[in-house]
């Protein structure tokens, strides 16, 4: 049985505790230890898949805690292996081939590349993109078309029970399933003290908004965040530095003001 745990961390990963570009978390280093000195539970809650994030857990040294999987869509338990169940993304494969061709055209899916053409978009090495690629519920993809276009494409794929989110850096879709959804389970099973949420993306608001504690995470990659609930009273906080230098002095300034650092 765990004791009762102070504080459980749930955090987004691309330009927010991993830098946008070069995809290095060093600047947090500080506050990940500090982090396991207050035993404190950190959740991963990202767009990648379970093997992505399964290697990246473990070279942070959180196998101990599940990680929220696809933007939400699924969940990695603690030091398990990752799904095989691929029925979801397999619908949502066929579900865009249905569309009209000059609709699906604009939306260039995972599914779409080759491991070498998703490595160029995205910077990441030939194994990090197979590793992308192997996905169980969502689909993530660059939009090229219009406005309007992109509203019919949503709305073809909702009468198909698909939901479409924005991310960082792509569109997402799945069958509805969103961060919070999971992160609200995960609070039921764990029972914090408190919790805090960090991310920069609009598929990070719910979650953001969730926590007892929020910290948007500059990102000057892309529009910053609309003015959320509970930022006029200060529950959710805008990091000055971007990525996983905001990231680090936001939870080490947390820490200190709840007392955790040596709890």
């Amino acid at each position: 049985m765990r004791d009762t745990l102070g504080l459980l961390v749930f955090t987004d990963l691309d330009g927010t505790l991993i830098d946008h570009d070069t995809y290095q978390w060093d600047a947090a280093r500080p506050a990940l230890a500090a982090l396991s000195v207050a035993r404190a539970g950190v959740v991963l809650a990202s767009s990648k898949t379970s093997s992505e994030i399964k290697a990246l857990r473990g070279d942070l040294d959180l196998r101990d805690w599940p990680a929220i999987v696809e933007n939400g869509a699924g969940l990695l338990p603690a030091g398990a292996a990752p799904a095989k169940d691929t029925n979801d993304y397999a619908a949502i494969r066929v579900a865009l081939e249905g569309l009209p061709p000059g609709l699906r055209r604009h939306f260039t899916g995972f599914g779409d590349l080759s491991p070498e053409a998703l490595r160029q978009i995205t910077g990441l090495s030939r194994e990090a993109a197979e590793l992308a690629k192997d996905r169980a519920y969502s689909e993530p993809g660059l939009w090229a078309g219009t406005a309007s276009e992109l509203a019919r494409f949503q709305s073809l794929l909702q009468a198909e029970g698909i939901t479409m989110r924005e991310g960082g850096r792509f569109l997402t879709l799945s069958f509805g399933r969103n961060k919070s959804d999971q992160m609200a389970a995960l609070v039921q099973t764990y029972r914090p003290r408190y919790t805090v949420a960090l991310g920069d993306a609009p598929n990070d608001v719910e979650m953001l908004e969730a926590a007892d504690f929020g910290f948007i995470v500059a990102n000057p990659k892309r529009s910053p965040l609309p003015k959320l609930e509970g930022e006029a009273e200060g529950r959710i906080q805008r990091t000055a530095q971007a990525g996983p230098l905001g990231w680090n002095m936001a939870i080490l300034d947390l820490l200190e003001r709840l007392d955790l650092q040596k709890d």
